[in-house]
């Protein structure tokens, strides 16, 4: 963005008379005397529920992330109401969680005190702020009305045998004493504290979201979504074809067996029936088992126990004793290949041949089976274990040209033939869409998929093998060895088992512990609170035990949009005419960081609600946005940097409607952009003569037909951008008009000011009101509609200009004649050719009207 440098208010402010402070005070008392954002959600009209992401209100207040967010939804949510709709714009906070539980630990504050401070803070904040939002729908995710329901939702998966209990290797945080998610883990460490991260195994409940794979997946297609946003959730599902083969065990025995059967290119049922234990592999490439020369197992695969040989027991346990410390996520991304033999051999079923059977950790139990088919000759990870370990490199599939062998009538001649035929491969060939098949007997010469499908097909035949489908995702983790969150409303009776709470008990409320710090047990603090935690079982009345953890904060998160329009019924977590009237969300605008687990969850569990008969639809949210990000100055920005913009200081200083413009003004609202302080004055400056141009506006005589022209084009295009949240366009191109309105300070019309304050209405609402009571106006300027545009005024000549970067061409724009520097600027930057050009902090901006911009960075 171009930095403009007019005057400061301090200068502007007097002459015009406009004081924000005075302006927005008045407006935010009259809008809450008023009812003006209250909405009428039984009778309104045109229902358009805009919905924001709710903040976690941490200690610290409102940051400009915050209302960077929440401005783009505001001004989103009041044009749909000028444009006729009832919107319902509400407002809550994401307060459990181990964010407040740490941050309350730190300060020696209980949570339960700290955070309604919080959350008080933040509400004057965002009143401050100006936005449209209906204050008697506010809820908290800590409230016992609230997580009640939060409860309820658990116990309904649990009735539908969604929710269910395991013990299973976990992410565990040393300093935080909870369990991780894998995306909470970087390099090894604890995201919050930069702790070592360890794997451990502990008792959790988890949610079958891997039941509901495909349906998510599929319903990616068609829902209007930010693209970026699809496409994460689309990896994280990450759905994989393929196929499940069977790999049969020997034991040595077994093995001089073997050798007198003189087992063939493949092994009969019969023979491979006599043998022992079966090792499942999900593979994504059956084309490539004739290449398979080693199998690997998870170190905490269930069978190592039963495979592993006397003379490896020992090596095998203190390699999987070492792997046990190291985390998940580090496993997955850890280049070092390590691992054991287990002295133990399975069969190829292609081949055949024993091949060794290893472990190492490299593979997880939490995808597929949890052991693989090695194929180092086409799987990279496979050929640096291979290399490092000495193991079998076989070519079963090359680039087309390359004559495939014909003599593979047994698995010595597979490799003798490799050996003749094709030089040692120095790295794996991985190559699928231009090769075929070679040493791979009868399916030599066939495409990779070709392959697929007849290698799949030929095993399956012979009982070995069956398409599958595998995904990426796991089921959902909701156990949190924590304090400060929903206790998971269930009872564990010696007589009954797993029982769940009655509805009528609910909510199980979380009692005020004075000791809630976590311990390295991980056993939650709610443990330690025996008079708590001791109860009778609902079923049998016998002494029973509650279980001690609470619930992962994106269960509470997952649900939320739902009990806004129903926040004031008591006796259900929604009420249907107020689902049937509002849901699902029309317009849904957050951050991208949210793009997998939150929007995930809250799909899934609305797909459960809509499976259960309580919800009609099972997608939640029709539209979703994801917005930019800020930084400052060209840096992002962070606390020990002193560089983090502080809302309250602008608000004070500049005034909210200045402060919210100038943040649409930063750049594409789905980019976002760099926040320079000096930028600031000419937003400010604009608004000032906003002010001037509607106190002096005349009466008398006529509209200027020229100024009428540019009026009608101007709202033509904030009309268009508007929807597609291009806000920074639809700013400049008001900035552009006011030039045109105010050309050589001439004194404009009232007809040439009106409808521009209703186009700034949404942007910077306060003044919008005020100004339209002083030009007349009798109701709120959001209940007078929006301006319409005479489609022939707004015609417009178009001249194509010609944009470099540093004084090289990188492209064109076409623009309207007459366009400012502002708005082809904004022009140029909106388009990704030029933009990648574009990066870094912009000096100096020339402009040649209709014919050259030229951006110097």
């Amino acid at each position: 963005m171009t930095e403009v440098t007019q005057s400061t208010p301090d200068s502007a402010t007097e002459p015009s008379g406009y004081d924000p402070a005075v302006v927005e005070k008045k407006w935010q008392t009259r809008w809450e005397e008023r009812g003006t954002n209250d909405t009428d959600l039984r009778d309104g009209a045109r229902p358009f529920y805009a919905l924001m992401m709710f903040p976690y209100p941490s200690a610290e207040g409102l940051h400009v992330g915050n209302l960077f967010a929440f401005t783009g939804n505001d001004i989103y949510g009041r044009f749909q109401r000028l444009q006729g709709h009832t919107v319902f714009e509400p407002i809550g906070f994401d307060a459990f969680g181990i964010h407040s539980e740490n941050y309350a630990l730190k300060v020696g504050i209980h949570p339960a005190e700290l955070i309604p401070r919080n959350i008080a803070n933040f509400r004057r904040q965002l009143k401050s702020a100006g936005l449209m939002v209906d204050w008697r729908h506010e809820l908290s995710t800590t409230d016992p009305e609230y997580y009640k329901w939060t409860q309820w939702i658990f116990l309904e998966l649990y009735k539908r045998g969604l929710a269910y209990r395991r013990r299973a290797a976990v992410n565990w945080c040393p300093n935080d004493k909870t369990v991780l998610a894998n995306e909470q883990v970087i390099a090894g460490a604890c995201e919050r504290c930069g702790a070592k991260v360890e794997q451990r195994f502990l008792e959790q409940w988890f949610f079958r979201i891997t039941d509901y794979a495909e349906r998510l997946l599929a319903d990616l297609d068609w829902i209007d979504w930010s693209e970026t946003t699809k496409t994460a959730q689309r990896n994280w599902i990450g759905r994989s074809d393929g196929a499940e083969i069977v790999f049969r065990v020997m034991d040595l025995l077994e093995m001089g067996a073997a050798a007198t059967v003189g087992l063939n290119v493949m092994a009969t049922t019969a023979e491979l029936n006599a043998m022992a234990t079966d090792i499942r592999v999900f593979t994504t490439r059956p084309d490539t088992i004739f290449g398979a020369t080693y199998l690997v197992l998870a170190p905490e695969h269930p069978l190592v126990d039963a495979l592993v040989t006397d003379d490896q027991r020992e090596e095998v346990a203190a390699y999987r004793a070492a792997t046990s410390k190291q985390d998940l996520v580090t496993r997955k991304v850890n280049r070092e290949k390590t691992g054991v033999f287990t002295g133990a051999y399975a069969i190829n079923p292609a081949t055949g041949k024993p091949i060794p059977i290893w472990i190492a950790d490299y593979v997880l139990m939490e995808y597929g089976t949890g052991a693989i088919m090695a194929v180092p000759g086409h799987d990279e990870r496979d050929f640096e274990f291979a290399k490092v370990f000495g193991l079998p490199i076989v070519r079963v599939v090359a680039p087309r040209g390359v004559h495939p062998s014909r003599h593979t009538a047994d698995a010595a001649h597979v490799d003798s033939q490799n050996r003749d035929e094709h030089p040692p491969l120095e790295e794996p060939y991985v190559d699928t869409e231009h090769a075929h098949l070679v040493n791979s007997a009868q399916f030599n010469g066939l495409t990779v998929e070709e392959g697929k499908h007849a290698i799949v097909t030929w095993l399956a035949r012979h009982g070995h093998a069956k398409p599958i489908v595998n995904y990426r995702l796991h089921d959902w983790c909701v156990s949190r060895q924590r304090y400060w969150g929903p206790p998971i409303p269930v009872i564990y009776c010696d007589r009954c088992g797993v029982v769940p709470v009655p509805e009528k008990d609910l909510p199980v409320l979380l009692p005020n512990v004075e000791d809630f710090k976590p311990d390295d047990t991980g056993v939650s603090p709610l443990a330690r609170v025996e008079s708590w935690y001791r109860v009778k079982c609902p079923s049998c009345g016998h002494d029973a035990r509650r279980e001690t953890d609470v619930s992962d904060t994106f269960l509470d998160s997952a649900w939320y949009f739902l009990r806004y329009p129903s926040s004031d019924v008591e006796n259900k977590p929604f009420d249907e005419a107020m689902l049937k009237k509002w849901l699902p969300v029309s317009s849904y605008i957050g951050g991208n960081e949210h793009a997998v687990l939150h929007l995930l969850y809250s799909r899934f569990v609305t797909m459960v609600l809509h499976d259960a008969g309580h919800l009609e639809f099972e997608e939640p949210f029709t539209k979703f946005r994801a917005h930019g990000h800020i930084i400052r100055e060209g840096a992002k920005m962070s606390k020990t940097k002193g560089n983090v913009v502080i809302p309250d200081q602008y608000i004070e200083r500049w005034g909210a409607d200045s402060f919210r413009t100038y943040l649409m003004f930063l750049g594409p609202y789905e980019e976002g952009g760099d926040f320079r302080d000096q930028s600031i004055a000419g937003v400010r400056r604009f608004l000032d003569r906003l002010w001037v141009s509607a106190v002096d506006a005349r009466r008398d005589g006529a509209a200027d037909d020229g100024v009428l022209r540019k009026l009608h084009q101007t709202i033509k295009k904030v009309t268009e951008d508007v929807p597609r949240l291009s806000y920074n366009t639809a700013i400049a191109a008001m900035m552009e008009y006011m030039n045109v309105l105010r050309a050589k300070e001439r004194t404009p019309h009232v007809d040439e000011v009106r409808p521009l304050v209703q186009l700034v209405s949404p942007f910077a609402p306060h003044i919008a009101e005020e100004l339209w009571e002083r030009l007349g106006g009798r109701m709120s300027i959001f209940d007078s509609g929006w301006p319409a545009y005479d489609a022939s005024l707004a015609a417009e000549e178009l001249v194509t200009i010609a944009v470099q970067v540093n004084g090289k061409l990188r492209g064109t724009i076409r623009v309207a004649t007459g366009t400012g520097q502002e708005e082809a600027l904004a022009a140029a930057m909106a388009d990704p050719g030029i933009k990648k050009f574009a990066t870094g902090t912009t000096k100096k901006v020339i402009y040649v009207p209709g014919r050259l911009l030229n951006v110097v960075v």
